[in-house]
């Protein structure tokens, strides 16, 4: 039995989602033949290559046929007049991201190589204000990753040209992101699928290469992200036209969460079996059932469809604990086609998408699953089984014999810091060098001294959750810890040497307007102070499988109404009783934060950044100072 597992676009471009390497590793060790490719790079490079610019520009002159010159966007009227410079230069770009030809960077960090378009406005926008940005980032001799930022910043060029004239639905990490996220219905999904696209085209061309070389028995493709769904559909799609024997089947993130009610048929008249949470128990014994070995009522977690009825099927087979589920394998999956990109002017926050990293699990769930904003009723938050630091080391030696890369992504949710402090010393007492980074909870177990150990162990960078950073709702949301506590742990972090990034949320139920700009009071001291040099601000929503889902009465909500639900099940709206404007807020602290991240506008009075008149805080302007160097 030959299976193919797919990665459909668009995910992240530096280095391949984890779940098909995961799946690979195990049913190989099962005894299956396994073969995997990620379609998320290999469409991406054949857009950006010089045939396929070829076909964007025929694509984007039918459609402003009929436009003057006048009327065209800018980023499209760039396109057309300086069309030979970028097919001249976008194949030597990518490469040069690909880390083929690197002599190429001091061409691009001339500024006189790319053809630049809307993408490059915000450096002369930065320079008017605050010097030029280039020059504070990068010096006079940081030739390599200057030009890594510019040649990004003609990516995204690139990629609006592509949004803008040929495919709507189309960005570089996501794909019609919109038409699968919390969609109550499959009505837009379904008819997206009824026409052809361009992105649609070049999947076909990169899918049907594997299907006649591999012709696999089994498919079975990821589906991390909303904006992965339409892709998977649409290879789904060619798969059955293809081979309408072949089994297709559907797992991965975005089913475990917002899947779980579905009972819309029309889903399956292109796929035959959909999963849910981890997919090593399922997959197994889908296997196992298709090869004759086990009764179909013996699926485990797994839709189908029988008799014309779509049937959920639970099965009572335990899943495989952290131990058993294997390491990991790259095998399949070109590692020199993935681009590593700059793209902000921020040491911390280029990490996610710069540089090959293998990606591992610390542990499995949470061993915190108190937050009352998070998915803790989910398999993946709640069932929490850790494998030792002794697994963690022999997973990565594999990984790095059989890659050659030293840099490691753990991907927990929060990875657990005994393992951490124990993982560290196995790997400086056997001498081990790798460069790790990875997501906690800003305990206070690490301490100045077990950061340092990190650090000596590899470690360059941790996330963590601020949230709210207001004490009150830190404490109403079960985070487990406080706005001092979270700085003297991120201090120590940084002054042993460890970039850190701050998950941060607005409108959260009762947060005032007041509160939420007391919290971006206590973001610039935490970031003037050199406690964290990255952060994100993410708007709340409350989801069905949190506690605040779950029982929104106790956290003083009321929830709107649901459509009647057939497809996609996860964002509830809802109302709370204060008259909030989070949507000016929101704007005006992701509008200070993208300064801050540059490291200027932290003199600006805060009400700068916000359209609407706000009040001040009453916070000391040395609170975090005093609670950092104050005993």
């Amino acid at each position: 039995m030959q299976v193919l597992l797919l990665t459909p676009p668009m995910t992240q471009l530096n280095t391949p989602y984890p779940a098909t390497a995961y799946l690979t590793g195990f049913l190989r060790e099962q005894g299956y033949t396994v073969t995997q490719r990620d379609l998320a790079i290999e469409v991406l490079l054949r857009m950006l290559s010089t045939k396929g610019l070829d076909q964007i520009l025929e694509r984007v002159e039918d459609f402003y046929a009929d436009t003057d010159d006048d009327e065209l966007d800018d980023d499209i009227y760039d396109f057309f007049s300086h069309f030979q410079q970028y097919r001249q230069c976008v194949e030597p770009t990518i490469r040069f991201l690909q880390g083929k030809d690197p002599s190429l960077a001091i061409r691009i960090a001339s500024r006189q190589f790319l053809p630049e378009s809307n993408s490059f406005n915000r450096l002369d926008d930065m320079a008017e204000l605050f010097g030029d940005p280039l020059q504070n980032a990068f010096g006079t001799l940081g030739t390599q990753d200057k030009a890594k930022y510019l040649a990004t910043l003609f990516i995204n060029d690139l990629i609006n040209v592509i949004t803008k004239a040929v495919d709507p639905h189309f960005e570089v990490s996501r794909y019609a992101e919109r038409l699968a996220s919390s969609n109550p219905s499959f009505d837009d999904l379904n008819q997206a699928l009824q026409h052809h696209s361009f992105t649609q085209d070049i999947i076909n061309q990169c899918l049907q290469i594997h299907l006649q070389k591999i012709q696999p028995d089994i498919v079975g493709i990821t589906v991390p992200f909303p904006g992965n769904m339409l892709g998977a559909l649409q290879m789904a799609q060619i798969i059955k036209s293809n081979n309408p024997h072949c089994i297709v089947t559907l797992g991965g993130g975005y089913i475990n969460t917002e899947l779980r009610q579905l009972n819309d048929p029309r889903l399956f008249d292109w796929v035959d079996y959909i999963t849910l949470d981890d997919g090593e128990r399922p997959l197994l014994t889908l296997l196992e059932y298709l090869a004759g070995r086990r009764e179909q009522s013996e699926l485990v977690r797994c839709f189908f469809m029988q008799d014309q009825q779509l049937v959920y099927q639970k099965g009572q087979l335990t899943d495989f604990p952290h131990t058993d589920i294997g390491t990991p394998t790259y095998d399949g999956l070109d590692l020199s086609l993935y681009l590593s990109l700059c793209e902000m002017l921020n040491a911390m926050h280029r990490i996610w998408s710069d540089g090959r990293w293998n990606k591992l699990t610390v542990a499995h769930g949470c061993y915190w699953s108190k937050c009352s904003f998070c998915d803790i009723s989910l398999d993946y938050i709640k069932r929490y089984d850790d494998a030792g630091a002794d697994i963690l080391v022999q997973r990565i030696e594999s990984l790095i014999a059989e890659t050659g890369q030293t840099g490691f992504h753990f991907v927990d949710e929060a990875a657990p810091p005994k393992v951490l402090f124990a993982l560290a010393e196995r790997l400086i007492e056997k001498g081990i060098t790798i460069t790790w980074w990875g997501n906690i909870r800003f305990e206070k177990t690490f301490t100045p001294e077990r950061c340092q150990l990190l650090a000596d162990s590899g470690c360059i960078a941790i996330s963590g959750g601020l949230e709210v950073a207001s004490d009150r709702l830190l404490k109403q949301m079960k985070k487990g810890v406080t706005v001092t506590q979270v700085a003297q742990v991120t201090k120590a972090f940084s002054d042993a040497g460890i970039l850190v990034h701050a998950y941060l949320m607005y409108g959260f139920p009762t947060q005032t307007a007041d509160e939420t700009v007391l919290s971006l009071e206590y973001v610039r001291q935490l970031m003037m102070n050199n406690c964290f040099q990255s952060a994100y601000w993410h708007r709340f929503s409350a989801t069905a499988h949190s506690p605040i889902g779950l029982e929104p009465k106790q956290y003083g909500v009321q929830l709107l109404p649901a459509s009647q639900l057939g497809y996609a099940h996860n964002d509830i709206e809802f109302t709370d009783h204060l008259d909030t404007n989070h949507e000016m807020l929101g704007k005006g602290l992701n509008k200070a934060l993208y300064n801050y991240m540059h490291g200027i506008g932290f003199n600006e009075p805060l009400k700068f950044w916000f359209d609407d008149a706000v009040n001040m805080p009453k916070l000391p302007k040395s609170y975090i100072y005093n609670a950092l160097f104050e005993k």
